[in-house]
């Protein structure tokens, strides 16, 4: 009997051993003899040995310029709506950090003070000049505090969009350094990465009918582009190197001062998954005010702040046209705010 189930245990072992070779095989094959990545829409500029995809639209004026920052692993497809409201009116820069989306993967720490300096240099290598306009999505949103503070001069108002708080621990339910949740998912991120440098996930997306990185109201060309992010582990590589510094950037964002009466516009996703936080314990309606609440208090962070509520989740605030249109439309109008404002000094002047 005891023979018999060992003999059992041998076989499926040996099944699951040649299923496994079977799939790593298929993986590499289709790695080195499948689809190639898309050219990026943008260019690649070397910022201390390392390219980084700059994407322009719009034409050079005397109005801000409007970058980007995208949350962490988004690279610039997601803000497709967000550039095609505003290129006709102003500049507007979308970026991959380092690692991210087309850019190249950066062995030094991701810090927030790091990735500012990288993208201060990456305007200037492209020929871009301020004053800007800083739109933060998610992990942006800490980032462009840090930005503001290292190049004051430089910026003229800031945009948080479903942007990350810097007591996102304390108080609103994301993973504390030291805890097992945040450990594993370090983790995970980390088999991903292996698994798609393998070419085992990218085979097994190209079988799926909707790219697995696909955004809800994205064109589907657009959304077709994402596919090349699973080519290899790259881009969760750039993740995990990131959320590995999540709680210092945080913290970092925190000691950022108060910019005096520097406009900010905060717009906060107000449409969550329910069933999902009650599953972890939480009460969904509670927890969404008090996430409104911890948004508001990005618009405290100057005399000159406003916050607004928007019918969408944490991404489909801004991959929804019509979600885009109600931040462009008020980017817009905070355009037209500054240079009233700097006509009227320019005035007050002469």
């Amino acid at each position: 009997m005891i023979k018999k189930i060992k003999k059992i245990f041998k076989r499926f072992f040996q099944i699951i051993g040649i299923l496994l070779a079977v799939i790593i095989v298929a993986g590499l094959g289709f790695r080195s003899f499948g689809p190639k990545p898309n050219k990026p829409d943008g260019k690649l500029v070397d910022v201390n040995g390392i390219k980084l995809h700059i994407n322009t639209s719009g034409m050079k004026n005397d109005k801000p310029t409007v970058i980007i920052e995208g949350g962490a692993s988004a690279s610039t497809e997601y803000y497709y709506w967000l550039s095609e409201g505003l290129k006709d009116s102003l500049r507007v820069i979308r970026y991959d950090r380092a690692g991210n989306g087309y850019s190249e993967l950066s062995n030094e720490p991701r810090s927030a003070e790091r990735i500012s300096k990288e993208l201060h240099q990456l305007l200037e290598e492209a020929g871009e000049k301020p004053p800007y306009i800083l739109a933060g999505h998610s992990m942006g949103g800490p980032y462009i505090r840090v930005f503001t503070e290292l190049y004051p001069n430089e910026v003229e108002a800031l945009i948080f969009i479903d942007a990350t708080h810097p007591e996102q621990v304390e108080r609103l339910n994301a993973a504390p350094k030291s805890s097992f949740r945040f450990k594993s998912t370090l983790f995970l991120l980390n088999t991903v990465a292996f698994f798609s440098d393998l070419g085992i996930i990218g085979l097994f997306e190209s079988f799926s009918a909707n790219p697995l990185l696909a955004s809800d109201g994205l064109p589907n060309r657009i959304n077709e582009r994402t596919r090349d992010f699973a080519l290899n582990g790259k881009r969760t590589r750039a993740y995990k190197d990131e959320i590995e510094h999540y709680h210092s950037t945080l913290r970092r964002a925190g000691e950022t001062k108060h910019f005096d009466s520097l406009p900010i516009r905060v717009f906060t996703a107000v449409e969550i998954d329910k069933e999902v936080y009650r599953e972890n314990g939480l009460d969904p309606d509670k927890f969404l005010n008090e996430v409104i609440a911890a948004q508001k208090e990005f618009t405290e962070l100057s005399t000159n702040g406003k916050q607004f509520l928007i019918d969408g989740n944490h991404q489909t605030i801004f991959t929804k046209k019509e979600n885009a249109n109600i931040i462009n439309k008020e980017i817009l109008k905070l355009v037209k705010e500054i240079e009233n404002k700097r006509h009227t000094t320019i005035y007050k002047k002469t």
